[in-house]
């Protein structure tokens, strides 16, 4: 018989569909039940900001904070200076201690505005990594913590296994993260009487080690929940875009591109991103996934408001949505679409098309340029383009400029 969980917390998770796996349903419900269970996710301060990727997880802590629980989140101090190597193909560049707290830094600005931080009971805290892993003992620890991990197990997990089997290098100083994230679990109970770490799918390995590790040291009973990576209804990995990561900082990402992002969603993927990514009803997130032919661009529309509200504040959500509706109801040139600016001198000698959707990122690279306006999907101010040597000069840039990358996709060049 399948258990049904009680708690107000992994209802909301298994309801909006944000639960993969978790190591002991019943008593992770039991214990949320009992009163307030803290629990954590950690992020390796890789870059100086969360994307998209994250963002499933973020929710999950927005949640666990919303129906009475403490949200922890752990920042890699320590073991970004390693490198997970969970389902990567390279070793990860090593970062400076100045770079990785900068990075901290930066991000802290992104879960400022979807937790609340503070000393109560439930208020969420951020940790630090390097606070007790920078400090530890190498022989210590081995002896230690080391003892209770077997190589052969570590060996077959499946984001190590799939790294060996296509022979590619594996690091002693990567093969050493998972212990360093099994350890990090073990502290955050001793000093937080953290119960739970949850992660993406691709973490179930690292999670399970840092659950059993905590049991064998602290003789605790801790829990593991992990959510499903998510691919879009065509197969692309989320959060990905044509233009690279889609960063959740405005400075890195102005909030009228991501706005864009979600305008953009696949038809089938409406409903289930916005009961992920959102907090409207269930069933009005069904009844909006469920639309057809033009409805489901209203829904669309729908979504990208909420998910932009949420990370960049209802005015940015407001903003963005006028000017998309200016520039594909109206045919007009929104203030708030990206923007290249052209100095005098460049003008002068004039720019070819091509490279202009180059630099106003429409185009990875002039081959991908050359390619969109072979097959006519580039115009200029509306009208196509045929060819990619087309230069642009002074005269021509009078008023700005609109480049446009089929029907979604559009920038301003502008004389500087």
């Amino acid at each position: 018989m399948t258990y049904r969980v009680k708690s107000d917390f992994l209802h909301i998770m298994q309801e909006r569909g944000f639960v993969a796996d978790c190591t002991e349903l019943q008593g992770l419900d039991e214990a949320l039940m009992k009163g307030t269970v803290p629990a954590y996710i950690g992020y390796d301060a890789t870059a100086r900001s969360l994307h998209v990727g994250h963002l499933l997880n973020v929710m999950v802590l927005r949640w666990l904070q919303k129906t009475g629980h403490k949200p922890i989140t752990l920042m890699g101090g320590g073991t970004t200076k390693v490198g997970d190597p969970s389902f990567r193909s390279e070793e990860r560049p090593l970062l400076t201690p100045d770079q990785i707290d900068d990075n901290i830094a930066s991000m802290q600005t992104v879960f400022d505005k979807y937790l609340r931080y503070g000393e109560g009971a439930r208020d969420a805290i951020m940790l630090n990594n390097a606070e007790w892993l920078d400090g530890l003992n190498y022989l210590d620890f081995l002896r230690d913590i080391g003892r209770h991990f077997s190589v052969n197990r570590m060996l077959s997990f499946e984001s190590v296994k799939s790294r060996l089997d296509r022979e590619q290098s594996l690091s002693f100083l990567e093969f050493n993260y998972m212990i360093l994230q099994a350890y990090d679990f073990l502290e955050i109970h001793r000093r937080h009487g953290c119960l739970l770490q949850m992660g993406g799918s691709d973490q179930w390995g690292n999670i399970v080690n840092g659950v059993d590790l905590t049991r064998r040291v602290a003789d605790a009973q801790v829990f593991g929940l992990t959510t499903p990576l998510l691919t879009t209804s065509d197969g692309r990995k989320m959060g990905k875009s044509a233009g690279g990561a889609v960063w959740l900082n405005a400075d890195l990402l102005k909030p009228y591109d991501f706005w864009q992002f979600w305008r953009n969603t696949n038809d089938a993927d409406v409903g289930r991103f916005l009961k992920l990514y959102t907090e409207m009803p269930v069933e009005e997130c069904d009844r909006l996934g469920a639309l057809g032919g033009a409805e489901i661009n209203e829904a669309k529309v729908v979504l990208a408001g909420e998910v932009t509200r949420l990370c960049h504040g209802a005015e940015a959500a407001q903003t963005a949505e006028a000017t998309a509706r200016a520039v594909f109801e109206q045919g007009s040139l929104g203030d708030d679409l990206p923007r290249l600016t052209l100095s005098v001198g460049e003008a002068a000698e004039g720019v070819s098309v091509a490279q202009l959707f180059v630099r106003t990122g429409l185009a990875k690279s002039g081959k991908e340029a050359k390619r969109l306006i072979a097959e006519g999907g580039a115009r200029l101010n509306d009208e196509g383009v045929s060819d990619p040597g087309q230069m642009i000069g002074t005269a021509d840039l009078a008023e700005p400029i609109k480049l446009s990358a089929g029907r979604k996709r559009h920038a301003l060049v502008v004389l500087g």
